[in-house]
């Protein structure tokens, strides 16, 4: 088996996916390779994966830095759930005891933890860095590296010891993951992680099934909202606020107004706060309002609106905040409120703060009400803030692309700013150049005898707002640049000199005539990709009450996309479920056979032909072997004889007969325990069982004790019960 079959392989097993997605395998390669790695992938795109994969494939434990607590306990209960073993995962922070602490740490000891999640803050402490050291690393993965610059719209100052942390511990290849992040923030991150030399994957920012929209904001904004998320019903969504009170006041008026919300905010106690998140997790509530302190813990795919209740601090934050929505590659609504009077506000709060994080915040705020006030398509000034060119000039998928513009040549207007921009050494940010283009002046221009130039007032028949589109054309165009390091400059590019020496036609949108905006929702409002919207609307509630009864989050259980597979195909046997992607073996066995049985009884009432009953069926290319397994098992064969024979390993062949008991299948292997298990211990380790809340190994080993029990015999015990009970 090659790299390539092995990865596939373990993907299926471990996650229940048939396929890759964009640059996934590649970067699995390259850590597996030992080579230091920069991830750019948008929320949604699988970075998670990127990290998870290979760690269960090499030697030792994957070290994962993460910011945030919620995000660490949602990460290590995700994998938990795709590992039959708890100790697969688990993270070090302050949530947890002393005694905890230890648990975990006799887990990395024992070679069961393959994944570890610490904040920056606890990989600083000299303990962990003690312990770390005597344990294999197999890499380091810097999940949300943009929290290490400046520049990065979530700047965390202890990210910036993490190098120093990783050195002393021991050199391991390193994998720096990012959601958000402008060529400067990039060049931040491999710089403090002193990966200037990684191999680096770029994927593209573009989020096609996401729709953007910019409504302005006014005293009927309440208004808008409650009829905006009324035409959303059923449907889950998040609304973001800047300040803990605007959170507060807005989630009772949504209550007040029937629509089912909580607020999220970090003045909140952590009891609440994670009682109203995990009630939106589950379903219980519609919406949650809150601050940007929600979302990095989140991995609810199916969010169908972001709304923004007041405009972001900074593009990164807002494309990270709205790609939170549709990231199972469903329908994505994300609309934000603007004023200029936000902008001014957010001004004043940097007052006081030191002039170079005030300049920072002020070029990011710049960049952000660029984006608000612009007709250019919001998808197109996206991607080319991240440094993507979008070749299409309209996308059909935000609110400037419904309108219609008109377009006019500014050619001419280009000249002149290009001009200026020249006469003054290419020196100064935007602003300043539309002031002397306008005639202002102002303080600056004064000082800098700028009113002196011969473009001063060259453009004062333009408004503002025309100047500043005229402008944010030119740098998508790729005639001007802001210098980030000179906290945004324009600079003249090769593109801008040579059309100095020779102009040509250039067109600007410069009124727009847009649609309702009714009926721009309206036509952006996607069902789901389900054949049979029936069938589908019946495996939603039947999830929803399953996760109700289970008490976990509706898309623990199965995802979108697999119930609008099974929607599709109609799924009748295990068998069939196991081949729908993103079930797998293990969801197939834990939640399968209610799914099946319904979808049996619709297909038999409404007699319908599926397409598996047009397809040729060809045998499992596995089948074979547990075939011969089982006949084995049926002749008494020895296991451990049972695995020399077929060259596998005794943990090997424990797992080909596990998953043969949890599909179903009833083995008995009491003669192979007679042999190696103590009467008294089985009859413990069974009666464990009988009154465990689940069957992890891992717990169980915790509960017996790991210096009475042996896990081999453990596991042994286990296969019999879950035989006899359970088939």
């Amino acid at each position: 088996m090659n790299r390539h079959e092995m990865l596939i392989a373990a993907l299926q097993h471990n996650f229940g996916f048939d396929t890759f997605k964009g640059n996934q395998e590649a970067i699995i390669n390259n850590i597996m390779d030992g080579k230091d790695t920069f991830v750019l992938m948008p929320t949604g795109g699988g970075k998670s994966l990127c990290y998870q994969l290979p760690s269960l494939l090499m030697e030792g434990v994957a070290v994962v830095v993460s910011p945030l607590i919620a995000l660490m306990k949602n990460q290590v209960d995700a994998m938990r759930n795709y590992s039959e073993e708890d100790g697969i995962a688990h993270f070090i922070n302050s949530s947890l005891s002393r005694q905890e602490i230890n648990l975990v740490k006799n887990d990395l000891l024992s070679g069961k933890t393959k994944l570890l999640y610490l904040a920056p803050e606890s990989l600083n402490k000299a303990e962990n860095i003690d312990f770390l050291q005597g344990v294999k690393i197999s890499f380091y993965a810097i999940d949300e590296a943009h929290c290490i610059s400046e520049w990065g719209h979530d700047f965390r100052p202890e990210y910036r010891n993490i190098q120093k942390m990783t050195k002393r511990i021991g050199r391991a290849p390193i994998i720096a993951l990012t959601a958000t992040a402008t060529p400067k923030v990039q060049h931040d991150i491999q710089k403090n992680l002193g990966m200037l030399n990684a191999t680096i994957f770029k994927s593209s920012f573009n989020r096609p099934n996401l729709y953007y929209e910019v409504r302005k904001k006014n005293d009927d904004i309440d208004k808008d909202l409650i009829k905006y998320i009324r035409s959303m019903e059923g449907k889950s969504g998040i609304i973001y606020c800047l300040s803990r009170k605007s959170v507060e006041d807005l989630a009772e008026t949504l209550r007040v107004n029937n629509i089912s919300s909580l607020p999220y905010h970090a003045g909140m106690d952590s009891a609440t706060r994670t009682a109203n998140q995990d009630a939106f997790l589950m379903e219980r509530v519609q919406v949650i309002v809150a601050t940007i302190a929600f979302g990095m813990g989140i991995d609810k795919p199916d969010v169908r609106f972001v709304i923004h209740y007041d405009i972001p601090k900074s593009l990164e934050g807002y494309y990270q905040e709205t790609g939170r929505a549709g990231r199972d590659g469903g329908e994505g609504q994300c609309i934000c409120y603007y004023s200029p009077k936000d902008i001014e506000r957010l001004r004043k709060f940097q007052q006081g703060k030191p002039v170079a994080e005030q300049e920072i915040s002020n070029q990011l705020l710049f960049e952000t009400q660029s984006y608000a006030e612009s007709p250019i398509c919001r998808r197109k000034l996206l991607l080319h803030y991240f440094g993507e060119e979008y070749s299409l000039e309209n996308c059909n998928n935000c609110d400037n692309c419904k309108k219609q513009y008109r377009w006019e040549d500014e050619s001419e207007v280009l000249s002149i700013i290009l001009e200026t921009i020249q006469q003054v050494n290419e020196k100064f940010k935007s602003e300043h150049i539309i002031d002397i283009l306008r005639g202002n002046e102002t303080a600056a221009v004064t000082s800098y005898h700028h009113s002196n130039l011969d473009n001063f007032g060259a453009a004062e028949d333009k408004d503002e707002a025309t100047l500043h589109a005229i402008i944010r054309q030119a740098l998508i165009s790729g005639y001007i640049k802001r210098d980030i390091e000179s906290y945004g400059v324009i600079k003249i590019t090769p593109d801008g000199r040579k059309f100095m020496k020779r102009p040509s036609t250039f067109e600007v949108p410069l009124e727009v005539r847009g649609n309702d905006d009714d009926e721009i929702i309206e036509a952006n409002m996607a069902g789901s990709a389900a054949a049979d919207e029936v069938l589908f609307s019946i495996l939603k509630d039947m999830r929803k009450k399953l996760s109700k009864k289970l008490d976990v989050p509706p898309f623990v259980i199965f995802q979108d996309p697999s119930l609008e597979a099974m929607a599709t195909s109609y799924p009748i046997t295990m068998e069939e479920l196991q081949n729908i992607s993103g079930v797998g073996a293990g969801k197939a066995k834990r939640y399968g056979e209610e799914f099946l049985r319904v979808i049996k009884e619709y297909v038999d009432e409404n007699e319908i032909i599926r397409p598996e009953d047009l397809r040729v069926r060809t045998v499992a290319k596995d089948s074979t072997r547990k075939i011969s397994i089982i006949q084995a098992i049926d002749r008494r064969v020895a296991l451990d004889d049972l695995a020399e024979s077929k060259g596998m390993s005794m943990e090997e062949i424990l797992e080909e007969i596990e998953a043969i008991v949890y599909s179903g299948t009833r083995l008995n292997i009491n003669y192979f325990i007679e042999e190696v298990v103590d009467p008294d211990e089985e009859e413990e380790i069974y009666d464990y069982f009988k009154t465990a809340e689940n069957d992890n190994i891992q717990t169980a080993m915790e509960v017996l004790g790991y210096d009475d029990y042996d896990e081999l015999h453990v596991r042994l015990v286990r296969i019999k019960f879950q035989s006899e009970l359970g088939n």
